[in-house]
């Protein structure tokens, strides 16, 4: 809440109540027919009522602001979320694009989180496996490998030579 609607609020309050006391002191000089005390009351009772509309309007001007400030900070959120939205609209389709240009010579497919990358060497014996009528693409002919190769886990090839009798079938 705005100041000024702080202080017109408390401020128009106060002087409310502060017109209960002329208001007592008037009708108290009524009644034993002192005009001169009465005039004076309705003066204080005057002064009471302009201070509390005084008041008043400060804090119609403090709630003004109140709205315009609160204006002011949704649309900054409204312009900082659209913003947002662009940048992360942006990274998509930037990833996407990535995705499309990939290397001509690899094929690549996820299956369930793995990235599975196909070599040329992998795509002719896929190729010759299917032309020669392969019963299946998990199936591949070793008379198609010109010699065996064993990769390490970070992809360079070990010769066969230091591999002694291990097999592994898929």
């Amino acid at each position: 809440m705005h100041a000024k609607t702080m202080e017109g609020l408390v401020g128009a309050r106060t002087n409310m109540e502060l017109l209960n006391t002329p208001l007592r002191v008037y009708k108290e000089a009524r009644l034993k027919g002192d005009a001169k005390k009465m005039e004076q009351a309705m003066g204080y009772m005057g002064d009471c009522t302009q201070a509390a509309y005084d008041y008043k309007e400060k804090a119609d001007e403090g709630m003004k602001k109140d709205v315009e400030e609160t204006r002011r900070i949704a649309e900054e959120q409204r312009e900082e979320a659209i913003r947002k939205r662009k940048e992360e609209r942006e990274k998509l389709e930037e990833r996407i694009e990535e995705n499309r240009n990939t290397d001509a010579n690899t094929d690549t497919k996820e299956t369930k989180g793995c990235l599975l990358e196909i070599s040329a060497e992998g795509k002719v014996l896929l190729k010759d496996n299917i032309d020669s009528g392969g019963v299946g693409s998990d199936e591949i002919k070793m008379d198609a490998v010109k010699e065996p190769v064993t990769y390490t886990k970070t992809g360079e090839t070990v010769p066969s030579e230091q591999i002694a009798g291990i097999s592994l079938s898929v």
